[in-house]
């Protein structure tokens, strides 16, 4: 999950969500951009479910950007404790979206796929969104840029599964150690 290597605070004052945004309200990167309509605490873990929905659904083509981190810690006091005994430990890490914000952003793609990747990604955060369109057009040169990655990401990810396809674990007490089978 997203979370700062280091913070100055532990535990923070909370920031307001309300609001419009100030900045990061423009598709800067990609060709498509999703929205946010209102504003909202997003956690790591949403941020991290959306991703996933993005890469799968566009079997990894293209290049996708995530425009949003969660700096902002969340903090949580134990069940049945009494009141008092100052502010609970952190619990989770949000990322604070006002109305307006650009969370993600797509390209390097066909416009059909980008937008629904975009409408099945919002389903994974906890609010409405819409899909926005660059005024940005990329040049033959960038969306040759952009498949070049896509290509080299897919061998890594094949070669990597070929690397894992010979390897055996032998110890079952969860500190597993990988051995080659061609014994």
């Amino acid at each position: 999950m997203l979370q700062p290597k280091r913070v100055k605070y532990r535990r923070p004052h909370s920031l307001s969500y309300e609001g419009k945004a100030k900045g990061g309200s423009h598709v800067d990167f990609g060709e498509y951009g999703l929205q946010a309509l209102e504003g909202a605490y997003i956690t790591d873990r949403q941020i991290e479910s959306a991703r996933i929905v993005l890469s799968r659904y566009t079997d990894r083509a293209g290049k996708v950007w995530i425009r949003i981190f969660p700096h902002l810690s969340k903090t949580k006091k134990p069940a049945e404790v009494r009141m008092g005994s100052g502010k609970g430990a952190p619990d989770n890490w949000v990322a604070v979206v006002k109305a307006g914000t650009v969370m993600f952003e797509i390209g390097g793609i066909s416009d059909e796929i980008c937008r629904n990747a975009l409408r099945l990604a919002a389903y994974k955060l906890p609010v409405r969104c819409k899909v926005v369109k660059s005024d940005h057009k990329f040049t033959a040169e960038e969306l040759a840029k952009m498949s070049e990655e896509h290509e080299s990401a897919v061998e890594a990810l094949k070669a990597e599964e070929e690397a894992t396809a010979n390897m055996e674990t032998v110890s079952d007490t969860g500190n597993e150690v990988a051995e080659e089978k061609g014994e």
